[in-house]
């Protein structure tokens, strides 16, 4: 006779007791649990499983739809799957890369052959057309319509890099031969087998909304929103950020580097200094062009610099990086904190919950901001003003400024491309640059690395060491820092006149050493344990690399320490 278990559901707060061998998709038939949208995972003791998932002893299972973060992750994977097998469907010798997260979507780097018949027929490709991506979006239609089972399998690593090896994966041998793991979990669809970091749908008939077109020189495969999961997130055109990260592919193919097995070879061989040296001078070079751009700009000359980027971007840094190159170009830097503009508390709008909102653009003082610059191109002088965070007033600070003509100010905060905060301002004097810590590299070809992960990753190490704040309270406050950054930042990316991408090709490397004990010590008892275990998971597949390989001035000590800018 077959055992029960207990099962706590969180959804209706009922305990149920269920056969041992039932899958969380049983479970949640038998809990007799009501969603307006179909579960797609569930958090099993704060870990999140997918549907296919077993538990065989007593546990509390709380079931999560499409518009949780881990539900859209587990979406996008599956959907990962049917691009990719229908694309071998159709082109058995095609190679496809889900590559940059771009305009709501994915941009998909399709490698068709232009013969098929060809030894290496991918030394040849020929460009994807519009026919392409018609012939593909319906072969995807086709699979989901079939409503094929996703299957989860288990293997011996030793017989999974097999299985990868036979179908040409070799990003996928590269990931897996270095990690040292007996087991491998791999899916299949209908023949075809792929490897996916995280959960999966169990089959075909959850992907019920997905979008496929030309997009460049590839295709962008586009999602349902999350704020509106029954209609394709907006279709918003992002040609700068597009552009500067096929710019970092191009470095990553003269350095053949382009996934995180790739990382670990060059570890592995003793080069990891050589990839620090490289990185840090490319992201340098980067800066000095800008800064030389700006210099260019004399009829008229620039007189203000705005750098904007989302949370622990480094824009910090990249605004004393900067100023150090337009000091090289005989320009003086003058550095302005928008923190010093903002209105009285008392003055401060509020959020839905009636706390005051800090992150509105309309806590600052758009007119004194705009009034004290105008002043200061005039050439005139005046004090600037200092927020005191305690009393939260206002007040004059004693500071005095005046600007001579060889002068800029140089102005770094969220809200610093949004038109609004400059709007009585002559636009030609402004200078726009957007910060922001864009992934570059691969998992393997079909696995991307969200770049929210790498800023998360970031500032949890930063709130550790100079906020005494834990990371369970960072993860716990991190959705509310994207819905501020999706209302207030995102929006005007596209405004800039440069895009500065500060993430570096070794970076996750060189924090993992910091970010692992301190997503270890959050409790499984708490919600954000699963968020921590996700990271965790993810970091044990990168090698390690010291610290102190990477010089004084790198804009990661912002959040490692060791720097020798002052913050």
């Amino acid at each position: 006779m077959e055992q029960n278990i207990q099962i706590r559901c969180k959804n209706n707060g009922k305990t149920i007791k269920v056969p041992m061998s039932s899958t969380l998709e049983e479970i949640y038939q038998l809990a007799g649990i009501q969603m307006e949208l179909e579960p797609i995972i569930a958090r099993v003791n704060n870990k999140v499983e997918g549907m296919h998932f077993r538990p065989y002893k007593p546990k509390d299972v709380e079931f999560l739809d499409i518009t949780s973060a881990s539900g859209l992750r587990t979406y996008t994977r599956s959907l990962f799957m049917v691009l990719c097998k229908a694309a071998h469907d159709l082109w058995p010798r095609c190679r496809v890369s889900i590559d940059i997260p771009v305009s709501n979507g994915y941009y998909v780097d399709l490698r068709l052959p232009a013969d098929e018949q060809a030894e290496n027929p991918l030394e040849q490709c020929r460009p994807v057309t519009l026919d392409d991506a018609g012939r593909l979006r319906r072969r995807m239609q086709e699979l989901i319509a079939q409503q094929l089972p996703i299957r989860r399998h288990e293997a011996t690593t030793e017989e999974a890099l097999k299985l990868f090896e036979e179908n040409g994966s070799l990003s996928k041998v590269k990931l897996l031969k270095g990690q040292g793991s007996l087991y491998t979990t791999y899916y299949s669809l209908d023949g075809y087998i792929d490897y996916y970091y995280g959960a999966m749908l169990t089959n075909t008939r959850q992907l019920y909304l997905f979008g496929l077109e030309k997009y460049y020189d590839g295709l962008l495969l586009r999602l349902p929103s999350p704020q509106n999961p029954q209609e394709l997130g907006e279709l918003i055109m992002q040609d700068k950020m597009f552009g500067i990260f096929k710019e970092h592919h191009r470095w990553q193919d003269i350095l053949r580097l382009r996934t995180i097995g790739d990382l670990n070879e060059v570890i592995d061989k003793g080069y990891s200094s050589q990839l620090i040296q490289i990185s840090e001078a490319l992201q340098e070079k980067k800066m000095s062009q800008i800064a030389d751009d700006i210099a260019r700009r004399t009829s008229p000359a620039i007189r203000l610099v705005l750098i904007a980027g989302p949370s622990s971007s480094g824009k910090t840094t990249t605004c004393k990086r900067l100023s150090v190159q337009l000091g090289v170009n005989g320009i003086r830097p003058i550095n302005i904190s928008l923190d010093d503009y903002f209105v009285d508390r008392e003055k401060t709008p509020r959020d839905a919950s009636g706390d005051y909102d800090y992150e509105h653009l309309h806590a600052l003082n758009l007119d004194l901001f705009n009034e004290q610059l105008n002043a200061l191109f005039r050439g005139e002088e005046v004090e600037l003003p200092r927020y005191d965070f305690t009393t939260g007033h206002s007040k004059p600070s004693g500071k005095k400024l005046r600007m001579g003509p060889k002068d800029i100010l140089v102005v770094e905060g969220i809200h610093a491309l949004n038109p609004e905060l400059t709007a009585q301002i002559p636009q030609e004097l402004i200078y726009r640059v957007y910060a922001s810590a864009l992934t570059t590299l691969l998992l393997d070809n079909h696995n991307y690395v969200p770049t929210t992960d790498n800023r998360l990753l970031r500032r949890i190490i930063r709130d550790n060491k100079y906020r005494a704040v834990n990371a369970v309270e960072t993860i716990r406050r991190w959705p509310s820092v994207r819905k501020g950054e999706n209302r207030w930042i995102f929006p005007y990316q596209e405004n800039a006149d440069q895009m500065f991408n500060t993430a570096m090709l070794f970076e996750l490397a060189v924090i993992k050493r910091q970010a692992e004990p301190l997503l270890e010590q959050v409790p499984e008892n708490c919600p954000e344990y699963a968020e921590a275990y996700r990271l965790l998971k993810f970091l044990r597949y990168i090698r390690p690399i010291p610290e102190d390989q990477i010089p004084p001035t790198s804009l990661l000590r912002e959040f490692l320490g060791g720097s020798s800018f002052e913050y």
